[in-house]
This record gives structure tokens, sequence and C-alpha cells, in this order.
């Protein structure tokens, strides 16, 4: 919901959806009409990947009760089976929403940037350096990309 807008965007929207669904339960959401979740203030593509992922919930391919007990990378072959879920939208779900600690997304331009420029005397890094750089922060990953992140704007970020 919140890709490529801002905070404060995402929020009003989420909360035009709980107005909307107020259990925000996937049996609720797809019962909503595609127009009410563009009303919501989702494009049409965001409302057809809300419903994807109300109706993998629904169908119990997406078992939040087996998550605990799936590695990282099965978890994210799961969740990538929904649509408008890539590989860098399961490892910040994984990162954020899950606490995984040992997450690192590759693919994050922050993180890239950040090693380049901490790493490479700020030339890019390529995939197999920032690969055996994130080797020695095993198993705390997601902790390292955290402080990769703030070293680009320490200054925090207000939600």
């Amino acid at each position: 919901m919140g890709q490529q807008i801002s905070v404060k965007a995402s929020q009003c929207i989420w909360e035009r959806l709980i107005a909307a669904a107020p259990a925000v339960a996937p049996r609720q959401v797809i019962a909503l009409d595609p127009a009410a979740l563009r009303g919501c203030g989702l494009s049409e593509r965001k409302s057809e990947y809300l419903l994807d992922l109300a109706r993998h919930f629904a169908s119990g391919a997406l078992d939040p009760s087996c998550w605990a007990g799936m590695d990282d990378d099965a978890l994210i072959a799961d969740l990538v089976k929904v649509r408008g879920i890539g590989r860098w939208t399961a490892q910040m779900f994984l990162i954020f929403n899950l606490l995984r600690p040992d997450v690192l997304p590759l693919d994050d331009l922050g993180l890239q940037r950040a090693i380049s420029l901490r790493y490479c005397a700020g030339r890019k890094a390529s995939r197999a350096r920032m690969k055996k750089l994130g080797a020695l922060w095993s198993p705390w990953r997601s902790v390292a990309t955290w402080y990769l992140w703030r070293s680009l704007d320490p200054v925090p970020v207000e939600y």
C-alpha cells in the first residue's frame, strides 16, 4: 500500500481502508468492490494486488501460523506467489513486520548506496562484494542493513 508514496499518504489510504473494512480481514477485503478500494486511494493495480493477497490468506495458501517455523527463503518463496509482491517487498516484510534479524536485501537501492559509500569508496558495489560483506554480518544482517540505511540519512523518520 505504501510503495512509492509518502508515509503520510499511505497512512491516509490505510485509514480509509479501515473505514471500508474495519477488521481488514481477508474475506472483508474480498467483499469490497474494486471501485471501493480505489475510493480508498489505491490505484487499480494496487487494488488488484490487495485482492490477490486477501485471496491467498482466505484460501490458506498463505498461513501466518506456519511462518515462525519457516526459514527466510521458504517464506519469501511463498510470499512472492502473490501478485505485486517481489523479493524486495517480501524481504522488507521479513525485516519490518516479522523482525527477522538476518535478511540482506541486496536489491535495495539504499543498501547498495550505503555499501558503495562506506565500503567501496563511492564506487558501485558488485552483488558478489555485497554478499561477501553480508556474510560478515550474519546472523545480524537486518541490523547491519538498518545501520547502513541510517548512515545515509541520520535524521529520525517520523511516522
